[in-house]
């Protein structure tokens, strides 16, 4: 599976990214690279590998919660693409 630019130009879109010319076709050949890679994967015999979420048993990830002061209102909107007051204003309906 590739990606092309458009599928490359609408990722970048929905990040809000503004690339240049030369960002966008670097890119469309780092994420194809990667893409190459990966798909090796599917060229192995798993059959016998149990599914795992890590490769390493991982132990005390999370720290203690502790109360810290909140973002100003100002600072967590900043880059809301559209804002009402407060909060985020979103499209209505929608959802799954």
């Amino acid at each position: 599976m590739a990606i092309d630019r458009e599928q490359l130009l609408h990722v970048a879109h929905l990040a809000r990214l503004e690339l240049r010319e030369e960002e966008i076709q670097r890119l469309e050949g780092q994420l194809n690279d990667i893409l190459d890679a990966v798909s090796k994967v599917s060229e192995l015999d798993l059959s016998d590998v149990p599914p795992t979420s890590h490769p390493l048993e991982v132990v005390n990830v999370l720290g203690d919660d502790e109360p810290r002061p909140c973002l100003p209102v100002e600072e967590a909107l900043a880059n809301a693409p559209e804002r009402e007051g407060d909060f985020f204003r979103v499209p209505p309906g929608g959802g799954g």
